[in-house]
């Protein structure tokens, strides 16, 4: 991982994504993510664009499954000038409608610094593996 004050930044401001998340507060991504944010679907299956959709697709997830695991691994963030490239392997372990699920892969954010703050521009899921827990 960078370990200049950027990428200091950049990897908080990741860390705040996800911890909103995982703690259940969808809502509060907003100041996170630029307003035409894209969410490209893992295998390049589809995308979704616009701050509200991803959201609603966090709260989707939140509202109607339970992580009981979530470890994040291999961290690494690229700077260069106002752009930055964040990168992770996960494992997570959650239920939804009475099933559980381990999910594995790599997440991929982009991020650009807007009025002085990093906000998340693009994403998507590589390497995802779900099966049975």
């Amino acid at each position: 991982m960078q370990t200049d004050s950027a990428g200091a930044a950049v990897h908080a401001a990741m860390q705040r994504i996800n911890r909103t998340w995982l703690e259940g507060w969808p809502d509060d991504l907003l100041p996170l993510l630029h307003p035409d944010i894209i969410l490209v679907f893992p295998g390049f299956g589809g995308r979704a664009q616009g701050r509200e959709a991803i959201v609603a697709g966090f709260a989707d997830f939140c509202g109607n499954a339970t992580v009981n695991e979530y470890t994040e691994a291999d961290h690494q963030v690229d700077v260069i000038g106002e752009t930055a490239v964040v990168s992770f392997t996960y494992e997570m372990v959650y239920a939804r409608a009475g099933e559980r699920s381990r999910a594995s892969g790599r997440d991929l954010w982009v991020f650009a610094r807007h009025n002085g703050e990093w906000l998340a521009i693009w994403r998507t899921m590589v390497d995802l593996a779900e099966s049975p827990a």
